[in-house]
């Protein structure tokens, strides 16, 4: 058994975050990952799945041209993007950069999974650290895949075949239409495959507001990607006649594509990590933590593990606070009230704070304001994909905004005015005297403030 200051379990972007601002700081620190140092994010997940939807944007964008700028004639070419991912994304999935990095900061880097034989003891295959400082669990999630008849055993994507894929399938049906499931659907769709998708809950982007949902069906209609919504799988058969084929069976309808992606969220495995030694219920879903991140003596937690949203940012944002604790440094507590999160579908679906159904639920007395991009300056000059719609909720009893939604061809970007006037809890009256600068997509902002009621 070696004894060190600090043991990571997991190296994703929190992980590798707070393991190297702990060695840099000069203390002896031991990252255990099991896949690859950095995590999905870089690999399989929002790195090169932007560069999937940026191929596919100006493949949009060059069909959009007839009727404003000339004529043209797009033809889709899969294989830039499939050699982009590989080359600049993930150097063909090889970790060796992000492990450097590591060990040049001054950590040791052990490849392995890790769990808590003791409540400061660690094991990763035969080896056992001891952390008489701090242990920080990071270790993520995996796709979940639900429980489908027949699913098992098929030759199904979850969001890293789909990613890693060489070539576009001439069909493809997409179980799940959260923000991995839309975005990867239109992808393929804009690349010339058959699209279905479907998705149990009542509305494409469950977890948004039911008019992004609303708008991004619209949307894909258009472009001849079928939308399935409040639809169930009923079972999966699969036929590998040389060609190989599914069969989904969608509330007693049967669908046929060549390739299936099942991305019907994302799971945790707590039970293996043994917290049990420090308290953890091994059947709980996340890891319960305080505002610095902790779970117990000398122990953290941080990332998609502690349920506090399945985004780089806010593992990399909890990071931050670990570190601090754990070098007994000062620093904010962990505030998750103005959350922001965007779907890079496009339209783009940008979110902060909650949304109106979540205040209502809260008893919350407020006020709703809505423009429509189209209608704005800029989208009406915009014109072709110019879909979207700006929504920002005002709690009436501080007279600030709580939440707000933008969906337009920037609403990413658009989204980060509203995020700034959530967390800084900046008065309503303070955002209408602002001067909104014309004609821009933010300023669509200004109308929707004009709009509450």
């Amino acid at each position: 058994m070696k004894t060190v200051d600090v043991v990571v379990i997991g190296m994703g972007p929190g992980g590798e975050s707070v393991a190297g601002t702990l060695a840099k700081a000069g203390l002896d620190v031991v990252g255990i990952e099991a896949e690859l140092v950095g995590g999905e994010c870089p690999y399989w997940g929002c790195v090169p799945s932007k560069m999937m939807v940026r191929g596919a944007g100006l493949l949009a964008e060059g069909r959009r041209i007839p009727g404003m700028a000339g004529s043209s004639t797009v033809e889709a070419d899969f294989a830039p993007v499939a050699a982009r991912i590989r080359a600049e994304a993930t150097d063909n999935w090889d970790d060796t950069v992000a492990v450097d990095r590591f060990v040049d900061q001054g950590g040791t880097f052990v490849r392995g999974r890790g769990r808590l034989v003791a409540s400061d003891v660690v094991q990763v295959g035969d080896e056992q650290f001891r952390a008489t400082r701090a242990i920080v669990v990071a270790t993520g999630t995996k796709a979940a895949i639900p429980p489908i008849s027949g699913l098992e055993g098929t030759p199904f994507w979850t969001n890293r075949e789909a990613v890693s894929a060489e070539e576009v399938p001439a069909s493809l049906i997409v179980v799940g239409g959260g923000a991995i499931g839309s975005e990867l659907a239109q992808v393929y769709s804009r690349f010339g495959a058959d699209v279905t998708i479907v998705e149990g809950a009542d509305q494409l982007l469950p977890y948004e507001e039911p008019a992004a949902g609303e708008l991004i069906a619209e949307v894909f209609r258009d472009e001849g990607i079928t939308v399935s919504t409040g639809a169930a799988v009923d079972a999966v058969a699969y036929s590998d006649d040389g060609a190989g084929q599914f069969t989904v069976t969608v509330d007693g309808e049967q669908l046929q594509a060549e390739k299936l992606l099942i991305a019907t969220g994302r799971r945790t495995d707590v039970g293996s990590l043994g917290l049990d030694h420090v308290g953890v219920d091994s059947d709980a879903r996340f890891i319960p933590v305080d505002d610095r991140l902790h779970v117990a003596d000398k122990v953290w937690a941080l990332g998609d593990i502690t349920g506090k949203g399945a985004f780089t940012h806010v593992a990399v944002y909890q990071g931050r606070i670990a570190a601090a604790a754990i070098l007994d440094e000062q620093s904010d507590a962990a505030d998750y009230s103005a959350l922001s999160r965007v779907t890079f579908t496009d339209p783009e679906v940008g979110s902060v704070g909650m949304t109106e159904q979540q205040a209502r639920d809260e008893g919350r007395q407020i006020r709703v304001g809505q423009a429509n991009v189209p209608s704005t300056a800029r989208g009406w000059l915009h014109k072709a994909g110019n879909e979207g719609l700006i929504q920002v909720i005002e709690d009436t009893s501080t007279g600030t905004l709580i939440g707000a939604t933008s969906i337009g061809p920037a609403g990413g970007e658009v989204l980060g005015a509203l995020a700034v006037a959530v967390h800084g809890a900046v008065p309503v009256a303070t955002l209408k005297s602002m001067i909104y600068a014309y004609p821009t997509f933010h300023r669509g902002i200004e109308d929707a403030l004009g709009d509450l009621s």
